[in-house]
């Protein structure tokens, strides 16, 4: 009789029901066993899930069931980053309050992360836009504060006059903004701060303590927290060209070897001594304001034209009271880095270079390769920009990079001006304290009240959370919270008299830079965390394993790790400083594109819209309602503006969860883009069908057999498969090696198929390990098709449900291979294999391997001159 086919659309629904009667996936902080924290980067709630997530989830999914299988206590929990810009502009666009938006949104996408039957303790979610979540937030601002590790002060921000906010540098586009498309400003404004800098180096050093973070976002963040040692150098100002009060500038650098390759000094449009040089020069001051309605981002400022005026200030060389330099104010220096000043070595750095052409200073080489000509060699282009040799530069010529470095150091430190070493030698840090404050709405507001008699004050531990108004509008720019009637007029804490409170909101990266702790115990109404639940013997932290987008790979993380190093200091944590043991960066999902018509007028068309043909080996794709022809394009991320998005809720209707769980699993390695096709799809639901027939056939066969492996034939030819398949999925999982993982088990189905497909009843021992190995075959796949395997354990009679199981254990003998195979060289060069048992003595390797065709054929029916033998290792015939 033919098996009916699995139907998920029947199957996932009762077992997920299942799962959630017997709350399987609660976790309790006292169960005994031990502990195992995985954590997927929780998702910002903007409607609809997409297959990114679907992906994320499985893989972290994969890891919990596999670690709950193994006997460990799982904490796997999820919620919500939900504070943000995107619910603010809904909210302008829909005339919808934010949090009814937000909310809205968390219940559509909660339903739909419930249909892919992960298994998460939902007791313990949150959405960061509830109050219960960002009091505790603002309580640990607060200790922050108290513990300096929080500054006020003011700080250069981009500005856009229309929408009437801060925003980010990569929000300035042309200069202007991105939203309103005004020409943005350049303004300080007093903000709230971070002091992150406090830790630079400690946050650089314990990079070296993440074993099992990935070297690529260690080196990023390494370059982001940019460490450097240079030297700060004093250059005099020529007394004529000096404006009134203005003595020197001060230079950090990194290369002051090349000084002598000096042909300029270049400072921000902020910097003092421009701002100085421009109260008499109506035309440097029309280029200053020029300047601050330019972007200054970094990627800005590297493909923006380089530009600069000369200020008529000139600087005295160190080293030559004749020799002087102009100063110019540019554009591609910021005030944020350094001095806000640099001197300019075109010979040695390309950006001074193509700044020195276009302005027709001097290009003096001082360092060359060592095997290069001084007399020939010249820069016209291209900067050289490797260590080399000094030439063109008086008593260092000769030296390399290091030893000038430590001459142009030592000697200018033993000068001085007023008492002052000209040099001193100094580290620096890329890193920037982090601004928080943000002129939003929808956001976590900061616990400060502002009283012109008593100064800016906490907002007392009592009166926490302050909650964001309800009855807010968006008809008006701005941040809502400045412009509502009641909201931010209060008593001042102090006096009793009028105060106010600060209106802005906190960046969304603190609501998601301290999630992680929060989760090990929502509950604890007093405090942030629970010392006991959150850090040492018995605490969830570190993280075991962290999962999420490369894209988080410097800020988020490195904002965690922060928060973790603060919450430490301010007693929210004991000892754990660094917040995830292991990292994980999953790639991206990938889908081809298809657009109408060419050109960049093509309008862009769904895969849903799309049937796609291969006729005489081409591809065509065509529009299913019409039948018009389209253009396939390049493989991309998936994006609502190209639309090549899948919605999981078809994938899932279509074809079930466990389908879509095991395509992402099975398709690429994880830490690579996954190309989404529905070829891949439907082979990925072709297995699903093949073990559900594979299993459910043989379930009346197997259903009284007592599992056993076997020691003969068959069955010890299945007990070593299964056997076998269990170690190394056990590894692949370990190692988060998902893909080497599925195809062991496509090995296996392949070798057990034959065997249960074979006509007549199996005898008592074939029979013993066939149950055995489906047995095993249906735990291994549980944590990456649950539904499934469920299905699977009931249909062989198995005891509960296959998500309570333990993982199946292999037996060491079972998995040695009873042979191994030998290289065979003849005369040290590779010729072969030599298959014999791994326990063969010397003599029985060397009669086989006389044997060998390739080997008779190359004797001839000649004796060897000699047989070498390297045991277990290679055989060399020597002829």
């Amino acid at each position: 009789m033919a098996t009916e086919r699995y139907n998920p659309r029947v199957a996932e629904p009762r077992w997920r029901k299942a799962w959630d009667e017997a709350g399987l996936f609660r976790t309790r902080n006292d169960d005994p066993g031990p502990k195992y924290y995985v954590l997927e980067m929780f998702p910002y709630p903007s409607g609809r899930i997409h297959m990114g997530h679907v992906r994320n989830y499985t893989m972290g999914d994969v890891v919990a069931r596999y670690k709950r299988a193994m006997g460990c206590n799982v904490l796997h929990p999820m919620g919500w980053d939900a504070f943000g810009l995107p619910a603010e502009n809904a909210a302008r666009d829909n005339k919808v309050n934010p949090r009814d938006w937000t909310y809205a949104n968390i219940e559509t996408m909660k339903g739909q992360l419930k249909t892919m039957g992960l298994s998460l303790d939902w007791d313990r979610e949150f959405a960061t836009c509830d109050p219960s979540y960002y009091r505790h937030q603002q309580k640990m601002f607060l200790d922050f504060w108290k513990a300096g590790l929080v500054e006020r002060k003011s700080a250069k921000v981009n500005w856009d006059p229309v929408d009437m906010t801060v925003l980010a540098n990569e929000q300035v586009i042309d200069g202007r903004g991105w939203r309103s498309g005004a020409p943005v400003e350049q303004r300080d404004l007093t903000q709230w701060f971070f002091k992150i800098t406090k830790m630079s180096q400690e946050l650089l050093d314990s990079l070296d303590t993440l074993e099992r973070w990935p070297d690529k976002v260690k080196l990023m963040q390494a370059n982001w927290i940019g460490r450097s040692e240079g030297l700060l150098i004093r250059w005099p100002l020529a007394t004529d060209t000096a404006p009134e009060g203005e003595t020197e500038l001060e230079v950090y650098t990194t290369r002051p070897d090349t000084i002598f390759g000096a042909s300029f000094m270049a400072v921000a449009a902020d910097h003092p001594l421009a701002r100085k040089a421009a109260e008499g020069n109506p035309e440097l001051a029309a280029f200053i304001d020029e300047i601050r309605h330019m972007g200054t981002s970094a990627a800005a400022l590297e493909t923006a034209e380089k530009k600069g005026f000369d200020t008529g200030v000139r600087v005295v060389h160190p080293f030559d009271e004749n020799w002087t330099l102009p100063v110019y104010v540019a554009n591609f220096v910021l005030m944020e880095y350094g001095t806000g000043a640099i001197f300019g070595c075109p010979s040695g750095d390309q950006r001074d270079l193509d700044f020195a052409n276009r302005y027709g200073l001097p290009v003096v080489p001082v360092v060359m390769p060592e095997d290069a000509d001084k007399a020939s060699f010249q820069i016209i282009d291209e900067a050289y920009v490797d260590d080399g040799v000094m030439i063109n530069s008086r008593f260092l010529d000769g030296m390399k990079a290091k030893q000038a470095f430590d001459e142009v150091a030592g000697r200018l430190e033993a000068v001085t001006i007023g008492n002052r070493p000209v040099a001193e030698r100094k580290v620096q840090f890329r890193l920037r304290d982090w601004l928080i404050s943000r002129q939003r709405y929808w956001g976590c507001p900061i616990p400060v009240i502002h009283c012109e008699k008593c100064g800016s004050l906490p907002v007392p531990d009592d009166q926490l959370p302050v909650e964001l108004p309800g009855d807010v509008t968006f008809d008006r720019p701005g941040n809502p919270l400045d412009h509502h009637p009641k909201w931010k007029h209060v008593a001042c804490p102090q006096c009793g008299g009028d105060a106010r409170r600060d209106t802005d909101t906190m960046d969304t990266f603190v609501d998601s830079s301290w999630y992680f702790a929060r989760f090990t115990d929502p509950w604890n109404e007093a405090a942030p965390t629970t010392l006991e639940y959150v850090d040492g013997p018995n605490g969830w932290l570190p993280v075991n394993q962290y999962i999420g987008g490369i894209e988080h790979a410097i800020l988020h993380l490195l904002y965690s790790r922060f928060f973790a190093r603060a919450m430490k200091a301010t007693g929210h944590l004991d000892t754990v400083e660094e917040p995830f043991e292991g990292l994980f960066t999953q790639g991206m999902v990938v889908h081809e594109t298809y657009r109408r018509g060419s050109g960049p007028n093509g309008s862009y068309v769904t895969p849903a819209e799309v049937k796609v043909e291969e006729i005489d080996g081409q591809r065509r794709a065509v529009l299913m309602t019409t039948g018009e022809e389209l253009a396939i394009g390049p493989i991309e991320k998936m994006s609502k503006s190209k639309k090549n998005v899948v919605d999981p809720d078809d994938i899932i209707a279509s074809y079930g969860a466990d389908t879509a769980r095991w395509f992402m699993l099975s398709d690429s390695p994880p830490d690579r883009d996954v190309i989404w096709t529905e070829s891949g799809v439907e082979g990925a639901h072709r297995f699903v069908q093949r073990v559900w027939r594979l299993v459910s056939e043989a379930a009346p066969v197997l259903k009284d057999a007592t599992p056993a492996a076997g020691t003969e034939a068959d069955a010890l030819e299945v007990s070593r498969a299964a056997h076998k398949t269990v170690k190394a999925v056990s590894e692949e999982i370990e190692r988060l090696g998902f893909n080497k993982a599925v195809a062991r088990i496509y090995e296996l189905v392949n070798t057990l198929s034959p065997q249960l497909a074979k006509a007549g009843e199996p005898d008592a021992a074939t029979k013993g390990a066939l149950r055995q190995a489906v047995e095993m075959l249906v735990l291994m796949i549980s944590p990456m098709m649950p539904h499934l395997a469920e299905e699977c354990w009931a249909a062989i009679g198995g005891r509960g449900m296959a998500a309570e199981q333990g993982w199946p254990a292999y037996d060491p003998a079972l998995v040695v291979d009873d042979q191994i195979a030998l290289p065979v060289q003849i005369n040290g060069k590779r010729r072969g294999d030599l298959t014999i048992a791994r326990d063969a003595d010397q003599v029985a390797v060397e009669s086989a391997v006389l044997e060998l065709d390739f080997v008779r054929k190359a004797l001839e029916g000649r004796s060897p001159r000699k047989v070498i033998v390297v045991p277990q290792r290679i055989v060399n015939v020597v002829v």
